[in-house]
């Protein structure tokens, strides 16, 4: 099938309407060449990326040490390259202990809303066991949309030339 490939460079120029109407082998090949094509850059991205954190990693984090931070972006020369060095901070907040620290707030007659953002959600799971009566009470709080369909296409066995 090797002759019927379609790649990537011909889907740039196509319209959507001309991939859509492409024979079936077509379209299954130029699905399965994006895909591969996409996994092969994520993981040459990330081998890529792992090579330069080798490479500039500790005269990144160096320099932001000698700045007096932990995190945030740095410039430095290597030879004739400059280089931008980005560490970016990553914080998390246990939930159980933000949960007792917000109920102290609100004893205390505190707004909490000064101190913690909160944002309510029911699982979905949730919503769906509860009884009538219940849902009808969160009914207008509720708003339901799609997400982005994924559509996947193979042969079915049946020989396509």
């Amino acid at each position: 099938m090797s002759n019927l490939m379609v790649y990537p460079a011909e889907i740039a120029e196509m319209s959507v309407n001309q991939l859509a109407a492409l024979p079936h082998a077509k379209l299954v090949e130029a699905t399965t060449n994006l895909d591969d094509l996409l996994k092969w850059a994520k993981e040459n991205r990330q081998k890529l990326d792992a090579a330069m954190e080798l490479r500039f990693g500790g005269q990144g984090r160096s320099a932001l040490q000698e700045s007096g931070r932990d995190f945030g972006s740095t410039h430095f020369n290597d030879g004739p390259l400059s280089v931008s060095y980005d560490l970016p901070k990553r914080v998390s907040w246990d939930q159980e202990k933000l949960k007792a620290i917000a109920e102290r707030i609100v004893a205390a007659g505190e707004p909490l809303s000064e101190y913690i953002d909160v944002e309510l959600s029911v699982s979905e799971k949730r919503f769906t066991a509860w009884p009538t009566n219940m849902k009808e009470q969160f009914l207008d709080a509720r708003t339901v949309k799609g997400g982005k369909p994924s559509i996947k296409v193979e042969f079915n066995g049946v020989e396509v030339q």
